[in-house]
């Protein structure tokens, strides 16, 4: 007996060393062939995937042998080698069933291919549909089982083994399931099916509202079996008259009702459920011009300082270089100094940039793959919005980030949202940190705190009246504040069923205005921030113990915002 428990060990002792070393091997390989798909290195992906494929079988074969299927049977002390075994099952899983087959997919789709002059090739995008919704489902497939795989215990290696498999796969299904969707719908809403029209807005968040920013200007943006083309672009005053006869509830009523967001572009946008921005948008359009559009899409000039860095400089007329390093400031801030009174034609300024900028982008492109990292930095960054006014299509646009909703769902939630109230472009200077923090999930309920830091950076120089000015508060409000001054309305979006505690600003307990917006709490605090100074807002919380992710969106403001979350995720 003592041989055979010996002989057992042995045999376990081997199978481990070997499955040790071709485990590391499998998922380094993995890790490169993902890393290949993300840069759209289709060859390397694949040659990646074969060698991850080769070593994950030879793992697998190594950790379910007899003696291994004893040894996990033991109780708690077999612990480990349970793990071993779910491990190597969900690599071989990952590099035969995903990545392999997502590679090859990767050849088909490789942006040159999708991508040629000036046209997506719709087609070839939706005949490839098939295959990405199955590997989607593989993809979620094995992250289920890669979630459930057991704790090792007492060995500390296979633990961090099980996480960082955990973190691979659950990167590597969220781009299959994006990708997936993508296929669903960019066919059609590309106009695979018959011409598309959209109202795309530029948003100005110098100015911020929900959505990013104020509406500076838009065009009409249409599809034809992937072709695109944009109509001369349009300044906002074209919209000064247009009224849209729509109802989005009591509750949107009750919080933005003051500000005319029916009837006044400037305030259409103060909500950051961009589909209502979308909605009065586009009942503007029809009302005032009588085109009616199929969609709606947002756009800010930092997405497009990341286009023009794919697909190069323009020159206008002129002769003045606009590009990646400058567009930002020339659209934000240097066209309100070289036209400090004129705004005819500072608009018409814009305009010529909107329209040299659209035309680049819609022409042909020397790498269509840096304009797809472009184009995802700025998704990433929520700087591009969708809206589709078909409601299947919207349906499955708000399974991404670029549907920009207000979710319908108990996790836990926190969305700070800046709107500015002087009727200036001060929120060029505005800098902002985001911080949200929760006890564990013990109880009900559980305190938590967002935490909101802004602050003035406006130079001390000459800054025109329109920008520096607080010309768009209500005469109705007494107050007189430096020059340069910022004064913003501050929200926050909390989880439902969230209570609001207490409100300090800078340190003094301070009165909120509390309201509700799809089932979610809104509590809001206005700020006079003077030049130079800072605000500090906490919004101290009870709020359910929610099971979920947390979920945090940032503002598209001029500088992207990486809030800092610190909520342990809570189980059902």
């Amino acid at each position: 007996m003592l041989l055979v428990v010996l002989g057992l060990g042995c045999w376990v002792a081997v199978g481990a060393f070997q499955a040790k070393s071709d485990l590391e091997q499998a998922r380094t390989s993995a890790q490169h062939a993902k890393d290949a798909l993300l840069d759209v290195e289709t060859a390397a992906a694949s040659s990646a995937a074969d060698d991850a494929v080769v070593h994950a079988r030879s793992a697998r074969d190594a950790t379910h042998t007899l003696a291994w299927n004893l040894a996990s049977g033991v109780p708690w002390l077999g612990s480990p080698f349970r793990t071993g075994q779910q491990i190597t099952d969900v690599v071989l899983g990952l590099a035969s069933d995903v990545l392999k087959p997502a590679a090859n997919v990767g050849v088909t789709i490789s942006p040159d291919r999708l991508y040629r002059d000036g046209r997506v090739d719709v087609d070839l995008l939706r005949s490839q549909e098939a295959q990405l919704r199955k590997l989607s489902t593989e993809a979620t497939r094995l992250n289920a089982e890669a979630s459930a795989i057991a704790d090792p215990r007492y060995v500390s290696r296979l633990s961090n083994a099980r996480s960082q498999l955990q973190g691979q796969i659950s990167d590597i299904t969220s781009v299959l399931n994006n990708t997936a969707l993508a296929a669903r719908l960019v066919p059609s809403m590309m106009g695979a099916d018959g011409p598309r029209t959209y109202f795309m807005g530029f948003q100005t968040n110098a100015e911020a509202r929900g959505t990013g920013g104020l509406l500076g200007g838009f065009g009409i943006l249409r599809f034809d079996n992937g072709k695109p083309t944009v109509d001369t672009l349009a300044p906002n005053t074209d919209l000064a008259e247009a009224i849209a006869p729509i109802d989005l509830g009591l509750e949107f009523d009750q919080q933005y009702a003051y500000a005319n967001p029916f009837t006044d572009f400037r305030n259409s946008n103060m909500s950051p459920h961009f589909p209502y921005a979308a909605e009065i948008w586009k009942t503007m359009l029809a009302e005032q011009t009588g085109t009616n559009v199929d969609g709606v899409i947002a756009i800010d000039p930092v997405a497009l300082s990341y286009i023009l860095g794919a697909v190069g400089p323009i020159t206008m007329p002129d002769g003045e270089v606009i590009s990646r390093e400058n567009v930002v400031e020339l659209t934000e801030s240097t066209a309100y100094i070289r036209f400090p009174t004129d705004q005819v034609a500072r608009k018409q300024y814009l305009q010529g940039i909107a329209n040299a900028v659209v035309k680049k982008i819609t022409g042909p492109v020397k790498s269509p793959r840096q304009l797809l990292d472009a184009l995802g930095k700025a998704v990433g960054e929520r700087r591009i919005s969708v809206w589709s006014g078909l409601p299947e299509e919207q349906k499955i646009l708000e399974e991404t980030p670029l549907a920009h909703v207000i979710p319908d769902d108990p996790a836990p939630y926190a969305a700070v949202v800046v709107n500015n109230l002087g009727g200036n472009k001060l929120d060029y200077y505005l800098r902002s940190q985001v911080e949200y923090a929760a006890d564990d999930c013990k109880g009900a309920t559980r305190a938590s705190t967002v935490t909101v830091k802004l602050s003035n950076t406006v130079p001390n120089v000459p800054l025109p009246d329109y920008v520096a000015s607080d010309a768009g508060l209500s005469p109705d409000i007494p107050i007189e504040v430096p020059r340069g001054t910022n004064i913003t309305s501050v929200r926050l979006f909390a989880t439902k069923g969230a209570k609001l505690d207490s409100a300090i600003l800078n340190g003094q307990r301070v009165p909120a205005i509390l309201n509700t917006e799809r089932g979610h709490p809104v509590f809001e605090v206005q700020v006079i921030i003077p030049p130079g100074q800072p605000a500090d807002i906490s919004f101290q919380l009870t709020e359910p113990t929610s099971p979920g992710v947390p979920q945090v969106p940032s503002q598209p403001l001029l500088d992207p915002v990486v809030p800092k979350v610190m909520v342990p995720e809570c189980t059902g």
